[in-house]
């Protein structure tokens, strides 16, 4: 046993621990505690009373004077061999330092100082302000601002169940301040219909069977969809009369344009034959499937609902234009070369059809047309939109409306195109056919794949290279914004095949039929005389306060032969440029032929240009009727010239030493471009370096040229 004793680690730990240190005297340690800090002193017997509860009552408390060195062996059994007093003192140390309540005095009355600075200070600035309006004087305007009182309109939709006839319908808006009769009881007028009215079909086109078309013009072959079934797609619907309280329209005529006034259509009516109303397994959108859908079964009443799911509208635009390609003046109908459009719709039409030399592809010789039978222009409708567009059920809808209405409807006098904008340059979709194929897959649905072109900003750059490059805005001159219009120059290089361009938005949006719209627009602009046409071009016309066309030509007439730049003239005061404005009005000059730059550098091309085959004096409004317009746009044409507009110098390649020169413009592209245009337009910015902003440039050239 006396080895294994020996062997007691805790035996050998008491012996060197009590050969090592020694216990400390009685006084000594009584030292050490005295000199404890009094408010740590103060915390731990405020802890001792908190934390009293903790210690057993039975339990024997050590004396205070027992050393720090005493062993297990000089406590009692009973006896904890750690003290509750030492965890007692390690644990207020963890708490954190208490800031003196004087300070926090100190704090609060500091804050309550600044508080009451800040209000002086406020109230001070209020007095402040108040004085000086005194000195000012009341310069508020008058009441509320103008287009803040006008009355909210709800009357724009008010069902089919409250129709009423034009002459019977008070609209809401406008309506003549003393006009105190009341608007139409909508309850009233809807409780007095018995069940709902019915819809009519719309049918704009002229009867192609008819006797009198037939003297003027060749022959119509209608136009399907389905080479194979003859299918056709259901016509608009109408309504007579419009809902009680409908407002009037402000500017423009319907009976100017000769279109209807007096109907209205709903969105089945309009919309349902393309796919509205009727779900995806239909061949549909499965758009419009909920809500009010009065008087939706109608629309499919004669014609059923036609299945959209592999429609390809280049082949049926194609099958069309061949089939009645000697209706038109261009002699063809068919393909040409560099037509995409047609070269994907190829595989569908009869051989027969077209002929193959070489790497182009030409429609055949059609035969001559009937001796005295008068021959219709083509038309391209090119609707701009970019590869990263999302074409969501609306657009698809009025895609295929367009289609529909201005090409199979008409017998090919319309094609329907989209000028896609290729927008990540660094894809080299004009490498090869493949990748051009390829990116249009990815971008484009596939029903209107086939009448998609692409292109790109690089593209026109290599094409109009040599601009003069201004960064006007620090946008580039080939960019999509400043050369949106480099474009469709291309793209009429490219289809001989019509004789005009509508260049068109995707987000234009009309309620009536497409083609009753452009062919009212094509005839009303052949009849107008050159005579003041410009002069007209730039007003709005307001029949509320022109009265009569006549009136409002007359009204035009009047104020360039007496002038309009006066101080009577609110506008002719701004931007003037050092100009100063005369005592009295002073005439305008009318034009009449081409207005050419300054420079006789800077003119291109004149040989061809329209010259007036008399004085305009003795012009009896007869030049230019009959004539079709160069240019038609939806907005007037106006002199940038002095005027505020941002983009009024954005002129390019002109020489300037003497000024900019003569030029128009219109607030938004949507416009119709004659070929005969486009031309002058391709030609000079490809040889001759011109250009300008794409809302001035086509007015421009047609005012330089005399168009």
């Amino acid at each position: 046993m006396g080895a294994l004793d020996s062997l007691n680690p805790l035996k050998v730990a008491k012996r060197r621990s009590s050969n090592n240190y020694s216990a400390l005297p009685f006084h000594e340690s009584s030292r050490a505690r005295e000199s404890i800090d009094s408010e740590k002193q103060n915390i731990v017997d405020h802890d001792y009373e908190i934390s009293s509860d903790d210690y057993d009552s039975s339990m024997p408390v050590s004396p205070i004077t027992s050393s720090s060195r005493d062993t297990s062996g000089s406590y009692d059994s009973t006896q904890p061999m750690i003290k509750r007093r030492t965890i007692l003192r390690t644990r207020q140390r963890c708490f954190a330092y208490r800031v003196p309540q004087k300070i926090i005095r100190y704090l609060c009355f500091l804050i309550m100082l600044g508080v009451l600075a800040f209000i002086g200070f406020l109230i001070a600035a209020s007095i402040r302000d108040s004085r000086r309006l005194e000195e000012m004087g009341d310069r508020r305007p008058d009441g509320a601002k103008q287009w803040e009182s006008f009355p909210f309109s709800d009357r724009y939709y008010g069902g089919i169940k409250a129709l009423v006839s034009l002459e019977k319908n008070k609209p809401e808006y406008p309506r003549d301040p003393e006009d105190e009769t009341e608007l139409l009881n909508i309850t009233e007028v809807m409780t007095s219909k018995l069940g709902l009215p019915s819809s009519k079909p719309y049918n704009p086109y002229p009867d192609y069977n008819s006797s009198t078309y037939l003297k003027e013009y060749v022959p119509v072959k209608e136009c399907f969809l389905d080479e194979k079934t003859n299918a056709r797609i259901p016509p608009l619907r109408y309504y007579e009369g419009r809902p009680a309280g409908f407002a009037d329209h402000i500017m423009g005529s319907y009976e100017m344009m000769g279109l209807p006034d007096d109907i209205c259509f709903d969105r089945y009516g309009r919309l349902g034959p393309y796919g509205h109303g009727y779900s995806l397994r239909k061949g549909g959108l499965a758009s419009g499937m909920h809500g009010d859908m009065d008087g939706m079964d109608q629309v499919w009443s004669e014609v059923p609902q036609y299945d959209f799911t592999n429609v390809n509208w280049a082949a049926a635009q194609q099958r069309c234009s061949s089939s009645n390609a000697k209706r038109f003046r261009s002699g063809t109908g068919g393909v040409t070369k560099n037509n995409r459009r047609a070269e994907i719709a190829a595989n569908e039409i009869a051989p027969a059809t077209t002929t193959t030399s070489g790497d182009s592809t030409s429609a055949t010789a059609t035969p001559p047309h009937e001796i005295g039978a008068k021959l219709v222009h083509r038309t391209a409708v090119v609707i701009r939109t970019w590869d990263e567009f999302i074409y969501r059920e609306e657009d698809i809808l009025w895609l295929r409306g367009l289609i529909t209405e201005l090409s199979l409807g008409s017998g090919g006098e319309y094609d329907i195109h989209l000028l896609v904008q290729v927008k990540d340059e660094s894809i080299p979709v004009f490498a090869d056919d493949e990748t051009y194929e390829k990116h249009l897959k990815e971008r484009v649905p596939a029903e209107f794949r086939g009448i998609a072109t692409l292109w790109s900003e690089t593209q026109m750059r290599m094409l109009y290279n040599g601009i003069e490059e201004t960064n006007f805005r620090n946008l580039p001159i080939h960019g999509v914004y400043r050369g949106l219009i480099q474009a469709l120059q291309w793209f009429a290089q490219k289809h001989p095949e019509y004789d005009f361009f509508w260049q068109w938005e995707m987000d234009v949006r009309y309620t009536g039929h497409w083609y009753d719209l452009f062919q009212k627009m094509d005839t009303w602009t052949k009849a107008q005389p050159r005579k003041f046409l410009w002069e007209r071009s730039s007003r709005f016309y307001i029949p509320a306060v022109h009265g009569s066309w006549e009136d409002f030509s007359h009204m035009v007439r009047v104020q360039t032969e007496s002038g309009t730049d006066s101080p009577g003239n609110i506008w002719s005061g701004l931007n003037q440029d050092g100009r100063s404005v005369g005592d009295g009005p002073k005439g305008d000059k009318p034009i009449w032929g081409p207005e050419r730059p300054q420079h006789a550098e800077d003119w291109f091309e004149t040989e061809n240009d329209p010259v007036p085959p008399r004085l305009f004096k003795d012009d009896k409004y007869e030049w230019g009727v009959g004539e079709d317009a160069d240019l038609i746009t939806l907005n007037p044409l106006f002199d940038p010239d002095y005027t505020t507009w941002l983009l009024a110098d954005d002129v390019t390649g002109y020489d300037r030493s003497n000024g900019l020169p003569p030029r128009r413009a219109s607030i938004v592209t949507a416009s119709r471009l004659s070929r005969r245009l486009l031309n002058v337009m391709h030609r000079e910015t490809a040889l001759k370096k011109h250009h300008a902003f794409p809302e001035m440039w086509p007015a421009q050239a047609a005012l330089n040229h005399g168009y």
